[in-house]
This record gives C-alpha cells, structure tokens and sequence, in this order.
C-alpha cells in the first residue's frame, strides 16, 4: 500500500493518466454524502507515505469519493478517495456535460501565484495598457502550440479590447535556437520579432547582453511552470496549454463571450 500511494503521487505531480471512477450503490435513502466522512488527519494518515501534508478533505464533484487536498515539494494537487477508503484513484476526472476538467481546474485553483512574483517591465504588450482585464503569457519563439495560440490571443484582443496579455519569454530547451532568439526579441523589445519567429522565420542575432530571459527561466522554475504556452490569469491561476478564443473570452469572463455562446 505504501509503494502504491507514493507511485500515484508521483504520477499525479509528473504525468496525470485520465481515470474514471464509479462508486456502488448502496447508501439507501438520502444522499451517500450523509453516511460517510474523513478527517484531514484521517486522509493524512491513510496517505502518509505518499504525501507530506494535507490541508483539507471535501466530497468530490464525483459521486462516492472525497477530494484530499494534499501537498508534496511545495506544489499542492488532489487526491480522490473512494468512500470506503481502499482506493485512490489517480489522474483526472472529466464532467462529461461540459467536458471540464476538474481536477486540472482544482489543481490550478490549489497553485494560485502571486502576481506581485512577475515583473512585467520586460513583457510584450499586445492589446491597450489601460485594458481592464490582464493575463500574463509565457511563451517560447518556437513552440508550435505558442503559434496557435498567439493567434486566439489576438483574436480575444479584437473581440473585447478591455482584455490585454502580456507576454514573457520562455524559451525551452527541446528548441536550441529558442534561448537566442527570445534574447534578440527582448532586446529589441520587439512583438514584429516574436511573430517573424512564430512563423518560422530567420532572426537576428540579439543586439544588447541582458540577463531578463535567464530571470525568466529562473522564475518559471520557481513557480513550477513547466511548459509553454502558460497562461496565469489576473486571479492568479496557472492554465497551461492551448485555448481558442471562445474558451478565453469565456475563461476571462468577457461579455462577448456571453453574446458569442448566446
């Protein structure tokens, strides 16, 4: 049981695999909620070996297990716990309706970064610095999905201009030439250089020596932002990965998303 629990931790913080749970009937009346319970210091002591702290215990939004707020390394995540406390089930749990992710929506909600952590003076502004709304993005010269991206971005810049992302230069390492051309964008301070590079282009060599992309890659690291293209809301939630349009605008709470999905 030990090894089991520490293997889904670790897959939790490392590589979540989809899983899907189904509790048996069996509660009689009422709802299963009213009969079964578990402590924090109940879900720590079932977890242990797999986890260095629990913060708090809830029913899940599935019926028949409870959602364990744990923490491991600094990064907290959830665990889900099948009512009769045998099982943990590891990865994510899906609302078929809306297909929402819940448990990456919990994981983000549980991770919130201090905006205060991100200087901005480095950032490429694309929308109006006035705009109510801000997001920040991190984003790599050469990552295909960031290229995807960019594009909603400026579409959610059209749709509602009191909505702006700033953008920071994140470059990876699975793309060689990625650290160079995020110093030359920085140095020229540059959105033209970001999209030249987006699609494919040659980019010159950087024209200043800064030490702004190396701060970055030292921050993200803190904040365990790991790939590209992140977003980090103006809450603080980290949402990773590619959106189109209509889920920002809906994301972010846009009025035009109201009347685009009506």
């Amino acid at each position: 049981m030990k090894l089991l629990i520490g293997f889904i931790v670790t897959a939790v913080l490392a590589l979540p695999v989809s899983a899907f749970a189904m509790a048996q009937d069996g509660c009689g009346a009422g709802t299963c909620n009213e009969c079964h319970s578990m402590s924090v210091s109940e879900a720590k002591d079932l977890l242990a070996d797999g986890v260095e702290e629990v913060h708090r215990v809830d029913f899940a939004e599935m019926p028949g297990l409870f959602v364990v707020e744990a923490e491991k390394q600094g990064k907290k995540f959830p665990l889900y716990v099948d009512f009769s406390k045998q099982y943990v089930v590891a990865g994510n749990i899906i609302r078929i309706k809306d297909k929402q992710n819940v448990t990456a929506q919990r994981k983000s909600e549980l991770n919130r970064v201090d905006l205060s952590r991100i200087p901005m003076e480095d950032a490429l502004l694309l929308g109006k610095a006035d705009a109510r709304t801000k997001v920040t993005v991190f984003t790599d010269p050469q990552c295909p999905y960031c290229k995807k991206l960019h594009a909603e971005l400026k579409e959610v810049v059209k749709r509602d201009p009191d909505i702006a992302f700033y953008i920071k230069l994140f470059p990876l390492k699975s793309h060689p030439d990625a650290y160079r051309i995020a110093q030359s964008i920085v140095c020229s301070d540059s959105m033209a250089l970001l999209e030249a590079s987006l699609d494919g282009k040659k980019i010159p060599d950087p024209i200043c020596q800064t030490g702004v992309v190396d701060q970055t890659l030292a921050l993200v690291q803190d904040l365990g932002i790991r790939s590209t293209p992140t977003l980090v809301l103006p809450d603080g939630r980290v949402i990773p990965g590619y959106k189109k349009a209509d889920a920002l605008l809906t994301l972010l709470g846009s009025k035009t998303a109201a009347r685009t999905n009506n």
